[in-house]
């Protein structure tokens, strides 16, 4: 029928104890700094999500460059077979890059300086040669400028006569054709 006073209090305990996990659930999930770092954590996630899908996992696009790396020797030997200029541009490229990778020792800076140094004649000397270059063709450029003016002027005055013809014959035959059908010529009106 009733319940005894010892099942009464060890219902009141586990309800109590039930009551305190919720109640401590209720305060860690209103505490303002655990909404903080939830927020934070689902930017987080979500943030990874579209990195993922944008790049793809870290290790999946590690794999795949450390595989491409690995394929690009025999893809060179395979695409420059037989064409040595083709070889050579991809040495130079791979050795442009592994130059830019790898920051100058101090006798490379040297060497370089020494050659720019020798080089400058030579880049004077190809300005000077391009700047006459410039100046012969200066030239021949009016000359032709000049031809192509002249013979626009021509094929002008030729189409302007040419239309002044026309335009008296077909004046010449509207007055024909004017005076033909007056009523006592034609029989017409």
């Amino acid at each position: 029928m009733g319940q005894s006073t010892d099942e009464l209090r060890r219902d009141i305990e586990l309800t109590r104890e039930d009551m305190g996990v919720k109640v401590d659930a209720i305060e860690d999930r209103l505490s303002p700094s655990r909404v903080v770092q939830r927020q934070k954590n689902k930017v987080s996630m979500s943030m990874q999500s579209v990195r993922d899908r944008v790049m793809g996992t870290a290790s999946h696009v590690e794999h795949e460059a450390a595989d491409a790396v690995k394929r690009v020797p025999e893809g060179v030997v395979t695409k420059t077979q037989g064409a040595p200029l083709a070889a050579g541009a991809v040495a130079f490229g791979i050795g442009f890059i592994a130059a830019a990778v790898f920051p100058a020792t101090e006798p490379e800076k040297q060497a370089a300086s020494k050659v720019m140094d020798s080089l400058e004649p030579a880049k004077q000397q190809l300005v000077d040669s391009a700047k006459e270059a410039a100046e012969h063709l200066k030239e021949p450029a009016t000359q032709a400028a000049q031809e192509i003016k002249q013979a626009a002027s021509e094929s002008a005055a030729e189409v302007k006569s040419t239309a002044r013809e026309a335009a008296g014959e077909a004046k010449q035959q509207t007055t024909e054709t004017m005076q033909g059908s007056t009523p006592g010529n034609s029989g017409q009106f």
